[in-house]
């Protein structure tokens, strides 16, 4: 008996261990973010401090609760989750020292007689401790080998973009511009933390690359700054401002404060800042957005002025979304200062290629399926409702609303969403009550599971269709 009890105290400890680091990776490995920001507490009664308690009080019943219902639900609750744990090298570091803690604990009591129960907090507490100095540790000895290498590359010239909204599209479309004359790199899809930044430079950098394009996130005073020491951009790209992520900086003006932290940089030879910062400009730091005029968006593209001392220059560009009218006008910018003028810049953003997930037109089964999925701002998802507006025929919304953000900005959502829409498919149920207080019942549908997405969208959506979706928020939020 007690070599099953041993055995299953082991399982027991690595599937909440399991458990507990699928969350950690959610949240940045900031446990007070799991604790504090989690939307879904009830996941941490369930499949945390539930079996917990269970195991201190119950006994020898505990077991069968242990093989026929905890470990069940929670296989079915890891299966439907759209963002499941990725097994990278911090993850098996930290089941390989608890495995080891748990078999060093469990084998000093078998051997001293002296447990009646075998310890689950004391071993998880530790393996968690021990991994974050493991890997600081180790972050510090990436930190230095991505320091050599930038080091090396004395010609590399770097460009920082950061913002609220946008930044991603900044960069690819600067990349894809200046691309056309020179060796340029970027920070792939959405990496944009120091860490992200580091083990990028590291593995992916290519060595012979002459512009290299920095996308820099923040969700804390600081952030930016840390990656702007690092990596010291000798330009800089501050997008739109606005209350992306408010529930981490509380304030407006912390987030322009901490966007602003780019300008840091003692290399930096010039910044655009979007009129939206309210800062002042100086010998180093321009004022962009005002030079932007006339802008005409359709399900072709997006046409606007630009209106530069040397005269105005009419652009077409074959993205969808009027917003991206900045995004491209601050990728100009960038290029003209690193020798590509701004006729032969405005002629190669002719030819740009949509970001995936942000505004990408697909046309299937004679619908128009409009993929904004990786939006998740308010002044984004209104300007694609805006889109979306001229279509002549029937209109879908799927969306969980905005998440990371206040009331009142799904407020706005969901009243314009009851203006344009004919049918309104809310996934998850962070927003459900807003949408519910400002959008007749008779246009609305809830989706839970988006697995069922498919089916739902066979049975509810038609040939002539436009379906737009605006946002994605993963499962777990």
């Amino acid at each position: 008996m007690i070599w099953f009890e041993f055995i299953s105290h082991i399982l027991l400890v690595m599937a909440l261990g399991w458990y507990l680091i699928t969350n950690l990776q959610w949240y940045s490995y900031r446990i007070e973010r799991v604790v504090l920001h989690h939307t879904k507490y009830h996941w941490h009664i369930i499949y945390f401090l539930i079996p917990l308690f269970a195991y201190y009080f119950t006994g020898l019943y505990f077991w069968i609760y242990f093989y026929f219902a905890y470990l069940p639900t929670l296989w079915l609750w890891h299966r439907k989750l759209d963002r499941k744990l990725v097994i990278t090298g911090r993850v098996k570091r930290f089941f390989a020292l608890l495995l080891a803690l748990t078999l060093f604990q469990d084998l000093l009591c078998l051997a001293k007689q002296a447990c009646e129960v075998f310890g689950v907090i004391l071993p998880m507490a530790i393996a968690a401790i021990g991994s974050a100095f493991i890997e600081k540790v180790m972050f510090h000895g990436f930190k230095v080998q991505a320091k050599r290498k930038l080091q090396s590359m004395e010609d590399l010239i770097v460009v920082g973009v950061t913002a609220s909204y946008g930044k991603t599209s900044i960069k690819n479309f600067i990349a894809q511009i200046v691309g056309k004359e020179k060796r340029v790199y970027a920070t792939p899809r959405s990496v944009n933390t120091l860490a992200g930044v580091m083990k990028d430079i590291n593995e992916e950098l290519p060595e012979n690359t002459e512009v290299y394009i920095v996308e820099m996130g923040a969700r804390g005073p600081g952030d930016i700054a840390e990656i702007t020491e690092f990596v010291q951009p000798h330009y800089a790209v501050v997008g739109v401002i606005g209350p992306q992520h408010i529930e981490y900086f509380r304030t407006l003006e912390r987030i322009r404060n901490t966007k602003m932290e780019i300008l840091s940089s003692r290399r930096l030879r010039h910044a655009w800042v979007h009129k939206s910062a309210k800062v002042k400009p100086d010998g180093k730091v321009t004022l962009f957005g005002d030079e932007i005029k006339d802008v005409k968006a359709t399900l072709e593209g997006v046409d606007f002025d630009l209106a530069l001392p040397s005269g105005t220059l009419h652009l077409h560009i074959p993205v969808l979304g009027a917003f991206n009218a900045i995004n491209v006008t601050a990728a100009l910018h960038v290029a003209n200062a690193l020798g590509i003028p701004y006729e032969k810049g405005a002629d190669y953003a002719k030819r740009l290629t949509p970001i995936p997930h942000r505004l990408q037109r697909i046309d299937a089964g004679g619908k128009i399926i409009l993929d904004d999925s990786f939006n998740g701002n308010i002044d984004g998802m209104l300007a694609s409702f805006d889109l979306v507006a001229r279509y002549p025929k029937r209109k879908v919304l799927i969306t969980p609303g905005l998440v990371e953000s206040d009331r009142e900005q799904n407020e706005k959502v969901a009243k314009r969403a009851a203006e344009i829409f004919d049918l309104v498919i809310v996934t998850g149920k962070i927003n459900r009550e807003t949408f519910r207080m400002y959008i007749p019942e008779d246009k609305l549908h809830y989706l839970d599971d988006k697995s069922k997405m498919e089916e739902t969208l066979a049975q509810l959506t038609h040939p002539g269709d436009l379906i737009l979706f605006a946002n994605d928020a993963p499962s777990f939020i």
